[in-house]
């Protein structure tokens, strides 16, 4: 029986900062106080705090901001958090500005002014040449998104305002949650626009990605897909997304800490212009609450110890 939140005080905190936006933090941090279940929900990509700064150098904001976020996953983790009682921790600064599931030094150095590129630089990564490295350069359709080139003093205040807070902020909570119950789980969520079916094939809503199978415990990734099946709900398995570098950094198995990327097809909840909430977003959140229960008991299973105990 999983404990539930009543008896639970809540810890809040924020921390960071976005550069061009004075008083508001880069990242938000909600949980119950003790945590009532060994599970972490994260958003990396549901940041929507726009600088006007920024909006005034991507050459179309609107569009760009529309394709570059996880539109609208910050408020289906807040639901779920609040079903389960799971941690949460969001991202508030926007993934056009700084992606917090890349590396810090995934730079592609031709996007910023010459005097700017460190002397000795390697070659850039697959995903910073295809234009979504740690600045998002470009988008397929759209070509360029930048008005400018950048600096390095801009690239460098966000690492510091932004990214670094926000994944010390992520390794203290899931740390948190391993000392109280001896093995913990991020559940990193995402969203993803529709996957192109197969011939004679239905496309997945949902793709779980563990990095083939070195950030979790199998057992917790057969019970993802047990829950997907027995609610009829097709997933894939780590195609087109098996995880970045959120979980390249964070997941330990050896450790206690496991970890999970969730894509969740966002016409589940947005609407027909998959722009704002639709009539899926209830049962979406339903659903997601029912799979992080089902999660939850699996890493409790993991653990070697029962709720009750695991809950005193």
């Amino acid at each position: 029986m999983i404990a539930g939140t009543g008896e639970s005080d809540s810890q809040r905190h924020s921390g960071g900062s976005i550069p061009g936006a004075p008083g508001i933090a880069a990242y938000s941090f909600e949980a119950p106080d003790p945590s009532v279940i060994p599970v972490l929900i994260a958003a990396p990509h549901g940041g929507r705090a726009y600088p006007r700064s920024l909006l005034d150098d991507l050459r179309h904001p609107d569009s760009v901001a529309l394709r570059l976020e996880d539109r609208y996953v910050d408020r289906l983790a807040q639901a779920v958090a609040r079903q389960t009682g799971a941690g949460l921790l969001m991202a508030q600064a926007p993934r056009a500005m700084i992606d917090l599931n890349r590396a810090p030094d995934d730079v592609d150095w031709d996007m910023f002014a010459r005097s700017s590129r460190p002397e000795s630089i390697g070659l850039p990564s697959r995903r910073a040449r295809s234009g979504l490295g740690l600045i998002p350069r470009r988008l397929p359709g759209v070509g360029e998104l930048w008005r400018r080139r950048h600096e390095s003093a801009d690239l460098a205040a966000r690492i510091e305002g932004i990214h670094r807070p926000y994944h010390e902020a992520l390794a203290a909570a899931l740390a948190a949650l391993r000392d109280r119950w001896g093995v913990a789980l991020l559940v990193d969520l995402h969203s993803m626009p529709p996957l192109q079916a197969r011939p004679g094939m239905e496309a997945p809503h949902f793709v779980v990605g563990d990095r083939f199978g070195t950030t979790c415990h199998g057992s917790l990734v057969a019970g993802a897909f047990s829950w997907f099946a027995a609610n009829r709900q097709l997933a894939a398995h780590n195609r087109p997304y098996a995880g970045g570098y959120v979980l390249e950094r964070h997941a330990a198995p050896g450790e206690g800490i496991h970890a999970l990327q969730l894509e969740v097809d966002r016409r589940c909840y947005l609407d027909s212009r998959l722009s704002e909430p639709g009539e899926g977003m209830g049962q979406t959140v339903d659903l997601l609450a029912g799979l992080v229960r089902r999660l939850a008991a699996g890493v409790s299973e993991l653990a070697g110890k029962g709720w009750a105990q695991a809950a005193e």
